[in-house]
C-alpha cells in the first residue's frame, strides 16, 4: 500500500429522491472521519434553499432562492435544490446551473416568464457572493468559457450556455472589466439542422439537444456536442458563428484533453441488441476533424469520465442504464482506467472493483498534491460507501460507509477549489 499520510477532504451530497444530505468526510495523515450534517425538513416551498457548498468548518452554505441571500448554517435542508457546478478558469467563481422542471425544463419560481437559470456566484474567501441569476433557455445547461489564448490574444472571455431543450445556445460577456457586456447576453446562436429534423424545415425548439461543451487554447474555439444530431458544432468566439461540424456518434458528453487536442466522448449503444448494452468511447482530433478512435465497451455504461493531473490517464467510472436483460448484464462496480499517453490511442490498462451504482450516474473527483499521492475518490451510490484510490498506483487504500445506501446519485462539492473531477 502507498504512502497514507497525505490529508484530504471530500463533500458530497447523497440525493434520495425528494430528500437528500450532506457528508463531509476528513482524512488528517492517520484515521479518516465522516462527518453527516444534520439534517431539517423544510419550512418553505420546494427549491426555496439552494445548496452552494460547505465551508471549511463544515458549516452549510445555502441561498434563499427568493432574496438570494447567503448565510452559513450548521443543517442541511433535506429538500434543498442542489445545482450542478462548473467552476470557471480563475477557482475563485462557480456557475451553477439549474434544470428546471424534468417535462418543461422551466424554473418557474426562479425564472416566472419562463426557462432555467444559471447562477453565478463568487467565493470571497470566507464566504459566497451571488454575482447575478440569469434566466436563460430551457432544460439542463452546459458551460464553456472561451479567453485569450497564447496564441491568439483577441478571443474575448465569453460564456456559452447549452440550453438542451431549445437547441441552443445563449453567448454572454464574461469579463468584469467590460462592465456593458459582463454577464449580458450577446448572441444566441441557433443549432438547427433542418435536414434532420423530421419537417425537413428549421425550426426552434429543435432535436440537437447539446450536452456537452468545452474550449480548446489549442484552436482557439468552442466545440459544442448536439446529442440528438450525432454531430458536433465548431464555433468561433470570436465572431460567434459556427464555422464547421464534425461527426460524433454514440456519444452524449464532450470531454476535453489537457493540450486542448482531443475530444473524447462517451456514450452507449441501447438499441442494437435488447440483452446487451454497449458502452463508447471516441476520440476526435480537432485539428483534423477525424474520429481516430472508436472502443466500443459491452456490458459498460460509461457514466463520468476525467483525465488525472498530468493527462496520462483517463477514468471512467461505471452505472446504470437500460431495462430487464440489458440492465442485468451491465457491469455496474467497476472503475476503468485509460492509458491516455499516447493519445488518439486509448489502452484500457485496469479494471478496479469499487462498489455498486445501481443509478444513472457515478462522479469522480479527485485531489492534486505535491506534498504526497493524489487521492481518486469514487461513491458507490447503492452500497453507501465512499472508495479512496492511490492515485499512481490506482489501488484501493480505503472503502468509507457514508451513508446507508440505494441513493439515486451522489454528486461532489467542489466549493473550496481543492478538488477536481466531475
Amino acid at each position: 500500500m502507498s504512502n497514507a499520510s497525505q490529508a484530504w477532504h471530500v463533500a458530497m451530497h447523497i440525493n434520495k429522491g425528494s430528500a437528500g444530505a450532506v457528508v463531509s468526510v476528513r482524512h488528517d495523515g492517520k484515521k479518516t472521519v465522516v462527518n453527516k450534517i444534520p439534517l431539517v425538513s423544510a419550512q418553505s416551498s420546494e427549491r426555496e434553499q439552494v445548496f452552494i457548498g460547505l465551508a471549511a468548518d463544515d458549516a452549510v452554505i445555502q441561498m434563499a432562492a427568493s432574496s438570494q441571500a447567503i448565510k452559513h448554517v450548521d443543517t442541511f435542508v433535506a429538500e434543498s435544490y442542489v445545482p450542478y457546478a462548473y467552476p470557471y478558469f480563475d477557482g475563485d467563481t462557480h456557475w451553477y446551473s439549474y434544470d428546471g422542471d424534468k417535462e418543461s425544463g422551466e424554473d418557474r419560481q426562479a425564472c416566472p416568464t419562463g426557462g432555467a437559470p444559471m447562477l453565478v456566484v463568487r467565493n470571497n474567501g470566507e464566504s459566497a457572493e451571488v454575482v447575478k441569476l440569469i434566466c436563460l433557455g430551457r432544460g439542463h445547461h452546459v458551460v464553456a468559457f472561451s479567453a485569450p489564448t497564447k496564441t491568439n490574444a483577441a478571443i474575448p472571455k465569453r460564456a456559452f450556455v447549452s440550453n438542451l431543450l431549445d437547441g441552443n445556445i445563449v453567448v454572454l460577456g464574461n469579463d468584469p472589466a467590460d462592465a456593458e457586456h459582463y454577464l449580458q447576453v450577446i448572441k444566441i446562436i441557433d443549432l438547427c439542422e433542418p435536414d434532420r429534423e423530421e419537417s425537413g424545415q428549421h425550426c426552434t425548439p429543435n432535436n440537437a439537444f447539446p450536452h456537452g461543451m468545452a474550449f480548446s487554447p489549442l484552436t482557439g474555439k468552442i466545440y459544442s456536442l448536439n446529442n440528438g444530431y450525432a454531430s458536433i458544432v465548431v464555433v468561433d468566439p470570436v465572431s460567434l458563428e459556427i464555422d464547421s461540424r464534425l461527426q460524433m456518434k454514440k456519444s452524449s458528453n464532450l470531454l476535453l484533453s489537457g493540450d486542448g487536442r482531443y475530444l473524447i466522448g462517451k456514450g452507449a449503444d441501447r438499441k442494437s441488441d435488447p440483452e446487451h448494452v454497449m458502452g463508447r468511447l471516441s476520440v476526435v482530433d480537432v485539428m483534423s476533424g477525424n474520429t481516430e478512435t472508436a472502443l466500443d465497451l459491452p456490458d459498460i455504461y460509461p457514466s463520468t469520465y476525467r483525465f488525472n493531473r498530468d493527462g496520462s490517464k483517463l477514468y471512467v467510472t461505471t452505472a446504470a442504464t437500460g431495462k430487464g436483460a440489458q440492465r442485468d448484464n451491465l457491469k455496474i462496480d467497476l472503475l476503468q482506467v485509460y492509458d491516455a499517453s499516447a493519445l488518439p490511442e486509448l489502452k484500457l490498462i485496469k479494471e478496479v472493483k469499487v462498489g455498486l451504482a445501481d443509478c444513472g450516474r457515478r462522479p469522480l473527483a479527485y485531489t492534486a498534491s505535491n506534498a504526497g499521492p493524489d487521492r481518486l475518490f469514487i461513491p458507490n451510490p447503492t452500497d453507501g460507501t465512499l472508495t479512496v484510490l492511490d492515485g499512481a498506483t490506482d489501488e484501493v487504500v480505503e472503502t468509507i460507509d457514508i451513508d446507508e445506501g440505494n441513493a439515486k446519485e451522489i454528486t461532489f462539492s467542489f466549493w473550496d477549489g481543492e478538488l477536481f473531477g466531475s
